[in-house]
């Protein structure tokens, strides 16, 4: 087929963005609840292609280009977290729309006057969110915002551009950003009008050098920062929560030390249903000196109790470890007859919760304020759950399963059961 073009047809190919265009970057008519949106927000990790997308929708809107637009628009505004950024991003970078506009469509950058002009007569004026006071007076049809999440003003940047957003018959705005938990950004995620895209590092993965993907993306995987830079998440703490996520930041390291003593902590479910809680199993080991480091979280949902009870002597086996810690409140003598059928030489050492979750958790969340627990790695989904832990639970009102086998561990770990045997992981 591309044979069979002419040279100016496969020019256009080419430069058709709708045709090569990641999930995330396709163009959807409908936002959150299913309305019209006005405000697309593209929440992406480094290099998921935030940029490309923000400049190619301009592109789109000055030159109507259908799907992304119905008309063409005239007036718009290109707002960065500083002038610089604007113009070293936006317009002159690698991804900005100098670069990815075809050379019959190119704007010309009027530096002096900080706009772009293109041979339609379009104009982008552009802005930087450190000023928000420059935004008022002109008026646009559209406007892309870029990394709103660091805008140092970024509620009276965005608020004066809302008033600006008044020409044509539906103004719209593009917003780019690696998501970082601030007020701004969750009032847009919950607004209705709003169409939210996400996408992490991986998803422009052939169009990123293997070394960054090899280094950068395996350092940082699974960490607040790699969740929040790479992936795409917006991550949150809990303000009355047992555990902070730069607590946990700061206790992370590579590897352990020689241990002592290895336990893997077990939370079983009350059902195997899919939707049923998880079976919480996390192993952990004490050093010499007393620290604790968890090793590994391989809690899982759905299983049946063979299935959690293999999964957890697997994790048993593979660690050598000295016990397994097994809650007993939820199965009580099927807890240990179903472990016992899989292999009844695992030693299981049973605990009764006879207080509530937080008042178990509190002791061993002071533990971490004293450095006295390390995370060998990350793990995600645990961490989450410990930053979301309240007075009042989970907010999903979910059994926080990965929280509790880890309380079980480590408990289990600091009151001396197990027995000692050092090992080097």
């Amino acid at each position: 087929m591309l044979e069979a073009l002419s040279p100016a047809s496969l020019t256009r190919l080419a430069d058709d963005f709708a045709i090569f265009a990641h999930a995330h970057q396709e163009h959807r008519d409908a936002g959150n609840d299913g309305t019209p949106w006005t405000t697309w927000l593209v929440l992406g990790g480094r290099g998921a292609g935030k940029t490309r997308l923000g400049a190619e929708w301009v592109r789109a809107l000055v030159g109507g280009i259908p799907p992304w637009a119905d008309h063409a628009y005239g007036a718009l505004a290109l707002i960065g977290e500083s002038e610089r950024d604007a113009r070293d991003v936006m317009v002159e970078g690698a991804s900005g729309l100098l670069k990815i506009s075809p050379p019959r469509e190119r704007p010309v950058w009027i530096a002096t006057r900080r706009r772009l002009e293109w041979p339609n007569g379009a104009v982008a004026q552009i802005f930087s969110a450190e000023d928000p006071d420059s935004l008022r007076g002109p008026q646009f049809e559209a406007a892309w915002c870029d990394e709103l999440a660091k805008w140092r003003h970024a509620e009276a940047a965005f608020d004066m551009l809302q008033f600006g957003l008044r020409l044509g018959p539906s103004p719209r705005q593009m917003i780019t950003t690696t998501p970082r938990p601030i007020p701004l950004i969750r009032r847009l995620i919950a607004d209705p009008r709003t169409r939210v895209t996400r996408a992490g590092t991986a998803a422009n993965r052939a169009h990123l050098s293997p070394a960054f993907l090899e280094t950068v993306v395996a350092r940082y995987a699974g960490t607040r920062l790699g969740r929040q830079e790479l992936d795409g998440e917006l991550i949150e703490d809990r303000p009355d929560a047992l555990w902070s996520r730069g607590l946990l930041e700061a206790c992370r390291i590579s590897a352990a030390p020689p241990l002592g003593r290895i336990v893997v902590g077990l939370d079983p479910p009350g059902s195997s249903r899919r939707t049923a809680d998880a079976c919480g199993i996390v192993a952990a080991g004490r050093a010499e000196d007393g620290t604790v480091f968890v090793l590994e979280d391989a809690s899982a949902n759905g299983l049946t109790p063979s299935a959690w009870a293999a999964r957890a002597i697997a994790l048993y086996r593979r660690l050598a470890a000295d016990a397994l810690i097994a809650e007993t409140n939820m199965g009580g003598e099927m807890v240990k007859t179903v472990l016992r059928e899989l292999d009844a030489s695992v030693p299981v050492v049973e605990v009764h919760a006879t207080r509530g979750k937080w008042v178990r958790a509190e002791p061993v969340a002071a533990l971490y304020e004293q450095g006295r627990v390390k995370h060998v790695g990350a793990f995600p989904a645990l961490e989450d759950e410990m930053c979301d832990f309240g007075l009042d639970g989970l907010s999903s009102g979910r059994s926080p399963d990965r929280l509790d086998a880890l309380v079980w561990a480590v408990t289990a770990l600091m009151s001396g059961r197990g027995r000692p045997r050092v090992r080097q992981l």
